[in-house]
């Protein structure tokens, strides 16, 4: 059996789109979870009334992306975990392509979706995740219109939990999502570690996803906590052999990022930004004990991790 998680949070006006498209799965064997994280809107009253085939799992409090789909992952055994942000539309024909995917591909832990513009459906939002040698992470092939360069299954630093499929074994070995970020890189930061003890990812190009961009977030919001979790990967996944490396590059990177936030302080999500770089570096200490659990376990040589970063 595969378990689709869905976390959601005030997401009523967003639920029939999403659920509705995994109505149209051509793919039948899979259940579908819904993770409430303490919606105060009419979210659990319109999936009781017109999705009785989902599974809901109601939050008392709101416990973000990281949190809620680790819930939604501990309440089901399924061997594969598919994780789908509310904000979605899938193609009838993403699920089993994305687990087909992984199937053609033991070696990989994880598979990632080709993530479209829900309102521009020949513009890439994610082709799979890239990750810099200077710390930066990012979309691959993102505002990029898809016109065949993304068109090769193929292995990629780690998915857009937005919609991506991670084996259960994997998730055993590695771990859950790390609840403290929160959200955004919390997906990043999962990958890093899996990279560590050598599961690679895979991108599959057929399995195609419509993602409504930031209608669950973004703004300050996002920028706050990219501004936060972009340091905290850095600190707590990157091997010290790599850091002495590529310490230079790292710090250029994260000036560079201040720098264009000062330039424009007046607005709420540059000083957001700003105080979510200054609260990853107040949170050092409890970082780096982070850090030293992570590294203990790492498997794989640096130069393979090198080889599966980008070049900034």
């Amino acid at each position: 059996m595969i378990a689709v998680i869905i976390p959601n949070w005030n997401g009523a006006h967003l639920l029939r789109t999403c659920l509705d498209a995994l109505r149209r799965q051509r793919f039948r064997e899979f259940e579908t979870v819904v993770v409430d994280n303490g919606s105060t809107d009419r979210s659990l009253d319109l999936m009781a009334g017109e999705f009785p085939e989902v599974r809901v799992l109601a939050l008392d409090r709101n416990l973000g992306l990281a949190g809620g789909t680790n819930a939604g992952i501990l309440a089901t055994d399924a061997e594969i975990v598919v994780t789908l942000n509310n904000d979605t539309e899938a193609h009838p024909a993403w699920l089993g392509e994305l687990v087909r995917g992984l199937a053609a591909h033991p070696e990989a832990g994880s598979a990632a979706s080709k993530l479209l513009l829900f309102d521009r459906r020949d513009v890439i939002h994610s082709a799979g995740d890239y990750y810099r040698l200077d710390g930066i992470p990012g979309n691959r092939g993102v505002w990029e219109q898809d016109d065949g360069r993304y068109a090769a299954t193929e292995a990629v630093f780690g998915a857009c939990a937005g919609a991506a499929a991670y084996r259960r074994r994997m998730l055993d070995d590695v771990g859950l999502f790390d609840e403290s970020f929160f959200m955004y890189c919390e997906d990043v930061d999962l990958a890093f570690r899996a990279q560590l003890l050598g599961y690679s990812c895979i991108f599959v190009p057929t399995a195609i996803v419509y993602h409504m961009l930031s209608a669950t977030g973004g703004g300050p919001l996002a920028s706050y906590y990219c501004g936060r979790n972009f340091l905290r990967v850095v600190v707590k996944d990157m091997p010290s052999p790599l850091l002495r490396r590529l310490w230079p590059r790292i710090v250029v990177a994260q000036l560079r990022l201040a720098a264009e936030a000062a330039r424009h302080l007046r607005e709420p999500a540059a000083r957001a930004r700003l105080r979510g770089q200054l609260d990853a570096l107040r949170e050092l200490p409890a970082l780096l004990r982070l850090r030293g659990v992570v590294q203990a376990r790492r498997r794989v040589s640096s130069g393979y991790l090198v080889s599966v970063m980008a070049s900034p």
